[in-house]
């Protein structure tokens, strides 16, 4: 028996808008004097819709990320997502690992998150990142599923071409 889910979003909105009402936004280094580049798009990628984030990832002038991210509420407050075990993505990329990003509302510098890595395959596949492997990322803070504010993927820390493409987003129980 499958373990239920929540969609987060399944694509069926229009671009950028995601199934719970908030938008991808695509953000870069160069909002800290960066260089790196990036783009999201609504594409059919391998035959099914998808965001799909590409980019160049540079370390030039201290920087070295490309993120797409989403608030998780309309209004940009918090969520209580302590039901759920975790994030279940449907990905598709060119075999480089990325790193999902999670914020709560505790968190007050932008360089704090939680963090958890993945790998973006070469074929469609449904990976699930419990929240029990993210780990904190520059605080002392513990993660708190109830004040979760928003989540990023992030191609970071090292220059690459990016090219992450996402089908689906979910809770998982």
């Amino acid at each position: 028996m499958t373990k239920p889910t929540t969609v987060i979003d399944d694509l069926s909105p229009e671009t950028p808008l995601a199934t719970i009402g908030t938008r991808w936004q695509v953000v870069t280094d160069q909002v800290m004097g960066g260089v790196s580049r990036g783009a999201l798009s609504r594409e059919i990628v391998a035959g099914r819709p998808a965001m799909r984030m590409r980019g160049e990832v540079s370390l030039e002038n201290n920087g070295g990320f490309v993120q797409m991210a989403l608030d998780l509420a309309t209004d940009g407050a918090a969520i209580d997502a302590s039901q759920w075990l975790g994030i279940e993505l449907d990905v598709f990329g060119t075999g480089e690992t990325y790193s999902a990003h999670l914020r709560t509302v505790d968190l007050t510098r932008p360089w704090q998150s939680y963090r958890q890595g993945f790998l973006a395959p070469l074929n469609w596949q449904t990976i699930r990142l419990p929240f029990s492997g993210f780990s904190p990322h520059r605080t002392d803070i513990s993660l708190d599923l109830r004040r979760l504010k928003r989540l990023g993927l992030v191609a970071i820390g090292r220059a690459f071409a990016a090219d992450l493409s996402i089908g689906g987003l979910r809770f998982f129980a």
